[in-house]
């Protein structure tokens, strides 16, 4: 499966969820996939998906997930002790791991080769760290979702993309009604 088809998968899951979306293609799939306005999409910002998802699970009580991709965390490689170090039991992190630099071209990554994300996080003190093959992703999501604990998943995939078109919304709408959904939300 590549990240597409993962991403595919988990719409069913994560669709009623709030969902901060690393930059570029992925954000480009889910949009196609499934526009929400509980969907951010990261539009230029590599690397802070994560981030942005743990700020907002800590300031805020409804669940989180952030979709990130292995190049971007391995671009900020900051986030993982950071979010070991401020655990909010509503935060989601899933890494989707194709080994590539998806968006730009497929150059691979460190994590395609030597490098394993799930044990760097164990390694930052992150507790609950589960690594699974693409076709697990939506067990593993589900059992997550429903164990409110912080729970970080490596989702071992294969490289590839498919065709999609750019998001033509602006973003300072994508922020604004992602806002809106979650101030009714925690109203």
């Amino acid at each position: 499966m590549i990240r597409s088809e993962v991403l595919k998968t988990l719409v069913p899951v994560i669709s009623d969820q709030f969902v901060v979306c690393n930059i570029g293609l992925p954000s480009q799939e889910l949009h196609m996939l499934d526009d929400q306005p509980t969907n951010f999409y990261m539009l230029g910002t590599m690397g802070l998906a994560s981030s942005i998802g743990l700020g907002l699970a800590l300031a805020q009580k409804q669940k989180i997930i952030a979709i990130d991709g292995d190049g971007s965390v391995l671009t900020n490689l900051g986030t993982l002790p950071t979010i070991a170090n401020n655990p909010a039991d509503n935060f989601i992190l899933l890494i989707i791991d194709n080994g590539s630099y998806g968006s730009t071209g497929d150059q691979p990554t460190y994590a395609g080769m030597k490098t394993s994300l799930a044990r760097v996080a164990e390694a930052c003190g992150c507790d609950n760290v589960v690594e699974c093959r693409a076709e697990e992703t939506v067990d593993v999501m589900k059992a997550a979702i429903a164990s409110d604990k912080m729970t970080i998943i490596v989702c071992k995939c294969e490289s590839g993309n498919i065709p999609v078109p750019n998001i033509t919304i602006d973003q300072v709408v994508i922020r604004d009604r992602f806002m809106k959904a979650l101030e009714a939300a925690n109203a």
